[in-house]
């Protein structure tokens, strides 16, 4: 961070400057021009808030010259992170991971039925919603515990790690001993509170980008979680809100390369969610793939024109086994592939 201070600053007032952000840890160097003096800060300014700096009556301008995250950042971290899930690792050069499954488990025999399908299309993890945030207070809000204890029957049929969607602070037990990939919706991507509460915790993070949020706002979020002590954090791309309604949400592609430029961690998109539409989801897995994503994660369900939520953004096994066939070529032109799931 760079900071300038108006023509004829007294002393003293420089003086006050400097002690006040020695006194939180930084680095200090005092540059003394004829007409302005300008500092220049090294250290976690992350709490330095700009417009209570630029307040000083004796400050002529701040400038921040580095990204406001640091545990996400890649100038920190030039290795890129590898998520290990139960032996499946996301990111770096691995093959790519397809996550399949329901948009809410419906019960033991529905969901071992789409887990064994996923699996024998090629899918290597399981996703469900057992706790739903809906638009709608009257809608389904999913099966609670029950869903979760459905999803680990699966898990012990199928051998599928299960991914599913947290939404409070008084179920991460329940999270820590059953779900392996602890997911953060859209809604709750700035729930500052849970998002430290999951920084403690001891699994993976899929952290959805919300749905009018920059990269940098999404970013923040994962850096919230990993301050907390979880570096294990996958990013999620699901699609924005914009003015278009052909689509549910607009699938925002161009955020691929720009989080692998700035940060270290991997990414995978849903396309279910970011088209509303399973007609779209083969096409936009597809591009997914070409654009360097990490994984996809897409909704699959035996019967969708029964499903209990977002049947119309769901693909049936056939479809699912012909994506993943697509997807691969692209991966294999790529260098990566796609992971087959473990035995």
């Amino acid at each position: 961070m760079i900071i300038s201070t108006k023509r004829g600053t007294p002393q003293e007032e420089l003086q006050k400057i400097i002690s006040e952000f020695e006194s939180q840890g930084l680095e200090v160097t005092l540059i003394r021009g004829a007409d302005y003096n300008v500092f220049g800060l090294v250290g976690d300014t992350t709490k330095i808030n700009e417009k209570v700096v630029a307040a000083n009556p004796w400050v002529d301008s701040v400038t921040r010259v580095s990204a406001p995250y640091k545990k996400a950042n890649r100038l920190f971290h030039e290795a890129d992170t590898i998520v290990d899930v139960n032996g499946i690792k996301i990111g770096g050069n691995e093959p790519l991971v397809v996550i399949g499954g329901p948009c809410s488990v419906e019960g033991d025999e529905s969901t071992l039925k789409i887990a064994q399908a996923v699996k024998a299309a090629g899918g290597c993890m399981l996703r469900g919603g057992a706790y739903k945030p809906r638009t709608s207070p009257y809608a389904f809000q999913g099966l609670g515990t029950e869903g979760i204890l459905a999803m680990v029957k699966a898990r012990e049929a199928t051998g599928l790690p299960i991914v599913s969607e947290l939404m409070s602070e008084d179920r991460i037990e329940e999270f820590e001993e059953y779900v392996d990939v602890v997911q953060i919706g859209a809604r709750n991507m700035q729930n500052f509170q849970l998002l430290k509460a999951v920084g403690k915790m001891k699994k993976p993070v899929l952290l959805k980008r919300g749905l009018a949020n920059t990269i940098e706002e999404w970013i923040m979020s994962a850096e919230y979680i990993m301050a907390g002590g979880n570096e294990n954090v996958i990013f999620c791309e699901r699609g924005i809100r914009t003015f278009e309604k052909y689509t549910r949400n607009t699938l925002d592609l161009s955020v691929v390369p720009i989080i692998k430029q700035k940060t270290h961690l991997p990414i995978i998109i849903d396309p279910s969610h970011a088209t509303g539409d399973w007609r779209l989801v083969e096409s936009m897995s597809r591009a997914a793939v070409a654009a360097g994503a990490d994984g996809l994660i897409i909704e699959v369900h035996t019967d969708p024109e029964h499903a209990w939520s977002d049947g119309a953004q769901t693909l049936k096994p056939d479809k699912f086994r012909e994506t993943i066939d697509q997807c691969r070529q692209i991966a294999q032109v790529l260098g990566r592939g796609v992971r087959q799931p473990l035995d």
